[in-house]
């Protein structure tokens, strides 16, 4: 087996798989329970979908800065308690009869917020705890775990719903955040509370831009932050036109769907156990551009997917391809990304980077909706796909790695995104 990263590491990772599970067990959990408990149509669906990120992403903006001068394992658990409670909501104002449409609409937007504030305050916390010989070990394990659930977390979900009822796979997920925040509590050990300089005593209106502000005054942060965030935006705009289209025009059965998507995710564990080794023979720049660049070329082949056994083929192929590229470079990016940043700015810079791609998912699903209405679904995901293979072009050429300020008091980090 793999290296031990020591106890503490254990209980993060352990709280990173619970509500990782959570989170894919009530995967597409509030469109079923606006379309199967509140008769909501397809215009509510995508309000709820796309308002639910870009709202959250704006009520994000000041907790970068309020989360990197904090302890940041209280954070997190604060963060979890506050999933934990506007996700029980819901399935409380359920069985009482109060749950509208609303409702689901205010937790969205809470649950996003929260997200983004326990993804950055995550990040310094495994800075902390892991040494840097052994970050792209735990970037790997994260990697696993995300693939892991995302391949049986919606089949359970889905048929959860179907055994017991549509608010079902959310109370679960709001158990799990529960009980990360109980993994989280159980690192112990005691965490300093970080420093401000002596020039910057108290918050100030800059800080809210200060992530920005790094990110694109690096020319090693610049031209990946601009590569992920639209590959990011593209992949996921293109997602609910291809159920559109597989499961209305093509007339794949809900199964199918489900399997067309759960099947290629071993390809991200094959990837997170590829990430080491092509690692040390090939160097972290040949294998960032080769992996970054691969991963752009597949979404295009979903243009052609058509009925029958061979159509199904093709999307299990075509996304097998894609999720093994992402499983390569989703935790060599994670920590190179993280090597560069200084320990004062790790949380604002992964605060405004994960704000900025959560905002452009939620545009892009919007754009591409209307767009598929114009030209239709099969011809919206051949754009996205074209535009996909123009993203690589954005990956650095060279090896820009520039050691950070400060760099040595503490190694680098990856964010544990539930």
């Amino acid at each position: 087996m793999g290296r031990s990263l020591g106890r503490q590491f254990r209980w993060l990772w352990a709280a990173y798989a619970v509500s990782t599970f959570g989170t894919w067990l009530a995967f597409d959990a509030f469109a079923l329970i606006a379309i199967l408990a509140l008769d909501a149509g397809p215009a509510e669906v995508s309000v709820l979908a796309a308002a639910g990120l870009a709202v959250g992403a704006v009520v994000a903006v000041p907790l970068g800065p309020w989360v990197e001068f904090r302890r940041k394992r209280p954070v997190m658990i604060a963060m979890d308690l506050i999933r934990f409670a506007a996700l029980m909501s819901v399935p409380a104002a359920y069985v009482l009869g109060r749950l509208s449409f609303a409702q689901l609409l205010v937790v969205a937007v809470v649950v996003g917020a929260a997200d983004i504030a326990f993804t950055a305050a995550g990040g310094a916390c495994l800075k902390a705890l892991v040494r840097s010989e052994d970050l792209l070990v735990a970037n790997g394990r994260f990697e696993a775990t995300t693939w892991t659930a995302t391949a049986l977390g919606p089949p359970l979900g889905t048929a959860a719903i179907g055994l017991v009822g549509p608010v079902t796979s959310v109370a679960a997920n709001a158990v799990s955040f529960l009980l990360s925040a109980v993994g989280i509590r159980a690192i112990g050990g005691r965490e300093p509370r970080p420093a401000r300089t002596a020039t910057r005593s108290r918050f100030e209106a800059g800080d809210l831009l200060e992530g920005w502000r790094h990110i694109l005054a690096s020319p090693a942060l610049r031209p990946l932050f601009f590569n992920t965030v639209l590959v990011s935006g593209l992949i996921m705009a293109a997602s609910p036109l291809l159920a559109v289209l597989m499961l209305g025009d093509l007339g794949f059965a809900p199964w199918q769907y489900g399997l067309a998507f759960g099947v290629p995710c071993i390809g991200g564990l094959i990837g997170s156990r590829l990430a080491r080794p092509l690692l040390a023979r090939f160097g972290r720049h040949k294998v960032m551009l080769t992996a970054g660049t691969l991963r752009a070329c597949w979404s295009f082949g979903l243009a052609f997917v058509h009925p029958g056994p061979t159509g199904l083929f093709l999307v299990i192929a075509v996304e097998l391809g894609l999720i093994t590229c992402m499983g390569v470079f989703n935790p060599v990016f994670a920590t190179y990304r993280l090597e560069q940043l200084p320990p004062d700015r790790v949380a604002r810079t992964l605060s405004a980077w994960s704000i900025t791609s959560k905002a452009t998912i939620a545009a892009m699903t919007g754009v591409w909706g209307l767009l598929a209405g114009l030209t239709g679904p099969r011809t919206a995901i051949a754009i996205a796909g074209v535009l996909l293979l123009a993203t690589s072009l954005l990956l650095p050429r060279n090896d820009r790695t520039s050691r950070p300020k400060n760099a040595d008091q503490a190694p680098p980090e990856r964010q544990p995104l539930a």
